[in-house]
């Protein structure tokens, strides 16, 4: 009785858990799908996915902005998440750019 709602439970949190673009043959998504048929599935592994899905370590304990922006290059991680996005949606930067260092 307890492994089927800890499977129902895994279920939901499966149906919004967000699609890897860049590795489409490996999904996360797939992984824990198949979890949720094992028959020692415990809450507890339900609740770690749950965390993993709402980021609940990134906001308990959360970058301070001297970490986030170091004075010896304090975009570093803007143009890491904007790279990351960019490459998402398949763009990229010219040639030109990557080899001048240009960023915008």
């Amino acid at each position: 009785m307890v492994a089927s709602k800890a499977a129902q439970q895994l279920t939901h949190i499966i149906s919004s858990w967000p699609v890897d673009p860049f590795r489409p043959n490996i999904q996360l998504k797939n992984f824990l799908k198949s979890l949720s048929a094992h028959p020692k599935l415990t809450p507890q592994a339900v609740q770690a996915a749950q965390l993993l899905r709402d980021n609940a370590i990134q906001k308990k304990y959360a970058l301070s902005t001297k970490t986030l922006q170091p004075e010896s290059m304090p975009k570093h991680y803007e143009r890491l998440v904007e790279g990351y996005e960019r490459s998402a949606r398949g763009a990229g930067r010219s040639w030109w750019k990557i080899f001048f260092g240009v960023w915008k």
